[in-house]
C-alpha cells in the first residue's frame, strides 16, 4: 500500500516536471521560493513574473498540519471538526500575456484529519480547468480529451461525473455564467481504497502537460491588438471574481494560515472591470459566451 510519504514524493516531483517543461516554453526560469508556516509545515512557491510568455504563472507545493481543520474543510463536514490535520498539495495557475492563449488551473490535493482514539479520516481532491478568452474548438476539445484520458483506466463512470462536477464548482452563481469551458474536479475521494485513489490523482496532475502545452503552443504567437488584451483583462476579472468569492482552496489556504502570497499568486497581474459592459453582435468577444461558456459535452 502507498503512504503519504509516497504522495508528498510525487507532489514534489510533479511540481518540478511541470516547472521544467514551462520554462522550456517561456525560455526564463521561475522564481523559486521556499517557505515556512509558524503554525507547521511550509513549502516551495515557484513563480514566473513578467515571462515571454507567461504574464504570471505559478506552481506551488505545500505540506502543511495543524491542530483544527479551517472551516472551510469541516463545513460539508461538520463531524470533522476539532480534528488536527496534515494537507499537502500542487496548485498551479498560468496567466498567458496572449489573450489568444488560455489561463490554466490545475491543483491535486490530499488531507488527512485525525482525532485520538479514532481511525483517520482522509481524502484526494484536485482536477484542471481551462479559461479561454478567445473560443477556439479544437482547443477545448484536446483539454477536454486529455481529461478523459486522464480518468478512462479508472473506470467509465469517473469523466461524467468530475466533468459535471466542475461545471457545477467553476460557475459563478452571481454572474450565472461558468468561469471557462471547465474540465475535471473531484473532491473527498477517498473511495475504493487509497492506492486507487493516489494512481487517479497522479494521473490527473501527469495529465496537465499533455492538457495544456500543445493549446499554448499553437496561440502563443497569434497576433493581438489592445482591443483583445483589453478584453483578456476584463474577462480575468471573472477569474479574481471566482478565486475570492467562491473557491474553496483559497479560503483553506487563508483560514488555515497559509501563505498569503503563495494563496494569491493565482490572481492575474492585469485586470479591469467596467460596469454593464455587453460584447458588440457578431464579435469573437460575444462568441465566447455564445458558444464557450455553456455547459457542453465537448469530446
Amino acid at each position: 500500500m502507498s503512504t503519504i510519504s509516497q504522495v508528498e514524493e510525487f507532489l514534489v516531483g510533479l511540481q518540478g516536471r511541470i516547472v521544467s517543461a514551462l520554462e522550456k516554453v517561456d525560455g526564463k526560469s521561475f522564481h523559486r521560493d521556499q517557505w515556512e508556516r509558524p503554525e507547521g509545515g511550509g513549502g516551495i512557491s515557484c513563480v514566473l513574473e513578467q515571462g515571454n510568455v507567461f504574464e504570471r504563472g505559478g506552481v506551488n507545493f505545500s505540506h502543511v498540519f495543524g491542530g483544527g481543520l479551517p472551516a472551510s474543510a469541516t463545513a460539508a463536514r461538520p463531524e470533522l471538526s476539532g480534528r488536527s490535520f496534515e494537507a499537502m498539495g500542487v496548485s498551479l495557475v498560468l496567466h498567458p500575456r496572449n489573450p489568444y492563449a488560455p489561463t490554466v488551473h490545475m491543483n491535486v490535493r490530499f488531507l488527512e484529519a485525525r482525532k485520538e482514539g479514532s481511525d483517520p479520516v482522509w481524502w484526494f481532491g484536485g482536477g484542471m480547468d481551462l479559461t479561454p478568452y478567445y473560443g477556439f474548438e479544437e482547443d477545448a476539445t484536446h483539454f477536454h480529451q486529455n481529461c478523459r484520458n486522464a480518468l478512462e483506466p479508472f473506470g467509465d463512470e469517473y469523466h461524467p461525473r468530475f466533468k459535471k462536477w466542475c461545471d457545477e464548482y467553476f460557475y459563478l452563481k452571481h454572474r450565472k455564467e461558468p468561469r471557462g469551458v471547465g474540465g475535471i474536479f473531484f473532491d473527498d475521494l477517498s473511495q475504493p481504497d487509497f492506492d486507487t485513489c493516489f494512481k487517479l490523482t497522479q494521473s490527473v496532475g501527469n495529465h496537465l502537460l499533455p492538457a495544456y502545452v500543445p493549446i499554448l503552443q499553437r496561440r502563443l504567437d497569434t497576433p493581438y491588438g489592445e482591443n483583445e488584451r483589453d478584453f483578456q483583462a476584463y474577462r480575468r476579472g471573472r477569474y479574481v471574481e471566482f478565486n475570492l468569492v467562491w473557491d474553496r482552496g483559497t479560503l483553506f489556504g487563508l483560514q488555515s494560515g497559509g501563505r498569503t502570497e503563495s494563496i494569491l499568486m493565482s490572481l492575474p497581474p492585469v485586470v479591469k472591470w467596467r460596469y454593464d459592459w455587453k460584447p458588440e453582435a457578431g464579435s469573437a468577444e460575444e462568441k465566447l459566451y455564445t458558444d464557450f461558456l455553456i455547459t457542453k459535452d465537448w469530446v
